[in-house]
């Protein structure tokens, strides 16, 4: 006799939600600039007329909609599956084993070291690289879960986050916290002890911080934020060496432009904004517009009402996933739902917090509102794998 699965309505309607209102924005927010980068050729677009703002925007918020109905097949597809299957040495190792060479290949010789450039879309692995640790770790802690504390938990453990978050930390720190952040949360809901997050603290920090010196973009953010006039550096260093060293990584010498270009258009939307459409800072004043800064563009153009009801629509989600963590019958279910809630939800807060500078800067999408299709089709597919949870439990 088929078990009958019921939909998880509040869930499934704030994603479909989210997305709508994402394709939306990323309409609005698409600039001449971006995209003309992007398409190269007027021909892509069947046309020997000189590129205009419409015919673009249109073509940028397609394509984001060709991926997000690609990624809700995915998503239909996964959650119809009873999420026990997943609970296998196969579906633990097989998918990190595959995306760690895919994310190391990238940085070799992809776009920007983030992504494998697939004509008229793109291929970036660390996106994927999230899913398959949290696969890896809820397996983990469930075949651990009486011996949480054993080495023989922490040492793999331990080596996963280090080949994929440090794999993915070369090019994309922001993802890269948001694994170590997640695994984390699952490891000290787990009981993990205190000293072994001591441990991984003594370890990680050098780590951290040696990806920050090395790479002069990413000292300018954190230095933008800490420091922005540079009156500390200066005193450290009268030369100006450090200053010209961080300056290095940027042809924009003002290390907080970006994030003031956003405060300006948060602060210019007031509580309702000047409408969908009529925002200004996206024409060539705000970089990435339409990717890490949208929402910047949600508040300048529908105000405090827009950005309320975005954040509303992650709360759901954290409601939704921490509430499947009491309710799941087994330990895998419950782990697993709580790892992929706090992946999306921590990356929705850490990104809305760079745009309203209350972090450094750090590049990372808004899940399913930022383009993106690699964003977009991760996310969706942890999403199908949290409503496979909640479906299956009843």
């Amino acid at each position: 006799m088929a078990v009958r699965v019921r939909t998880d309505w509040p869930l499934f309607g704030t994603t479909l939600g989210l997305v709508f209102f994402g394709l939306v924005m990323v309409y609005s927010a698409s600039s001449v600039k971006s995209i003309a980068q992007e398409l190269k050729q007027p021909s892509i677009i069947g046309t020997d007329m000189p590129i205009d703002w419409q015919t673009l925007m249109r073509w940028n918020a397609m394509k984001q909609l060709g991926v997000a109905v690609l990624g809700f097949l995915v998503l239909m597809r996964i959650k119809k599956i009873d999420y026990r299957q997943w609970n296998t040495s196969r579906w633990a190792l097989a998918p990190l084993g595959l995306t760690i060479p895919l994310v190391l290949l990238a940085y070799a010789f992809g776009k920007r070291h983030r992504w494998f450039d697939l004509g008229i879309l793109s291929l970036q692995p660390s996106e994927f690289a999230k899913p398959a640790l949290i696969l890896f770790l809820t397996w983990l802690i469930c075949r651990r879960i009486n011996d949480i504390n054993s080495r023989y938990t922490f040492g793999p453990a331990t080596l996963a986050i280090t080949l994929s978050a440090g794999a993915v930390l070369l090019a994309d720190l922001g993802t890269a916290f948001v694994m170590v952040g997640t695994a984390a949360a699952l490891f000290y809901v787990a009981g993990l002890d205190k000293r072994y997050f001591m441990i991984a603290a003594v370890a990680l920090i050098p780590l951290i911080g040696l990806s920050i010196l090395l790479k002069p973009y990413r000292l300018q953010r954190v230095v933008g934020y800490l420091d922005p006039d540079y009156k500390l550096i200066m005193k450290l260093d009268p030369n100006g060496r450090v200053k010209d060293y961080i300056n290095s990584g940027s042809s924009n010498r003002d290390a907080v432009y970006q994030v003031k270009q956003s405060k300006i258009a948060v602060g210019s939307g007031g509580v309702f904004g000047l409408g969908l459409m009529e925002g200004k800072q996206k024409m060539h004043y705000l970089p990435e517009a339409h990717t890490d800064f949208i929402y910047a563009v949600v508040g300048e153009e529908l105000g405090l009402w827009g950005t309320s009801a975005v954040i509303a629509g992650f709360l759901v989600m954290l409601y939704r996933g921490l509430r499947l963590f009491f309710v799941a019958p087994d330990d895998f279910g419950k782990y697993l739902a709580l790892a992929i809630t706090v992946s999306i939800v921590l990356q929705a807060f850490v990104n809305i917090s760079v745009v309203l500078d209350l972090a450094p800067t750090k590049g990372i999408p808004l899940p399913l509102i930022s383009y993106g299709g690699s964003s977009m089709l991760g996310t969706l597919l942890m999403l199908g794998m949290l409503m496979s949870v909640s479906e299956h439990s009843g």
